[in-house]
């Protein structure tokens, strides 16, 4: 076989094992899409919410207990956003930021929050995806996540709750492929 032949042959080879890879990556991102609530009334999702678990993240690694996130609208549809929590050392934590719509005009079950300045709100990486996992009919609890699957929240209007319910949560997010085998509970006083 001449040289020509066999170096045709390897690349054609190479061009069907790429477009297999791309093919079966394009694949496996659709099957892992996230889904989110089908319907979300933000003026009923503002208010006090209690951090029950979460997945640990950066920016709260400070945080020892009584973690809260306060919505208030806004106008356009957005809404005020303040994350409070208590240190180790008994002070506070705030940070104020605003949440939009994902995508405008899109499913409010798909968010976008930032806590940068605003005048840096251009910036697509200072916005982070804020999705509606799962809702509780009352809105009493809420499941919220990244499509990455890296943050993972358990929000609930109330301080405490049911432990069977924070059970059935964690079940529902590693059904969704997030690892929750590094959960933190949160404590509130």
């Amino acid at each position: 076989m001449p040289a020509s032949a066999s170096l045709n042959i390897r690349l054609t080879g190479m061009r069907c094992l790429v477009a297999s890879l791309v093919f079966f990556s394009a694949s496996a991102l659709a099957a892992q899409a996230l889904p989110t609530v089908s319907q979300v009334d933000l003026a009923r999702y503002t208010g006090r919410w209690y951090e029950i678990a979460r997945l640990p993240n950066r920016f709260e690694r400070d945080c020892a207990g009584d973690v809260t996130a306060t919505y208030a609208p806004l106008p356009e549809g957005r809404l005020s956003v303040l994350n409070q929590c208590r240190k180790a050392d008994g002070s506070t934590i705030s940070a104020q930021g605003v949440a939009r719509l994902a995508q405008p005009g899109g499913s409010p079950s798909k968010l976008e929050v930032r806590f940068a300045p605003a005048w840096l709100g251009f910036l697509p990486m200072v916005w982070g995806d804020y999705w509606i996992l799962a809702l509780a009919e009352d809105y009493s609890w809420s499941l919220v996540g990244a499509p990455g699957r890296d943050y993972l929240w358990i929000l609930s209007r109330n301080p405490r709750m049911d432990p069977a319910e924070i059970d059935r949560l964690l079940q529902r997010a590693r059904e969704l492929g997030f690892d929750t085998a590094t959960v933190v509970r949160v404590n509130h006083r």
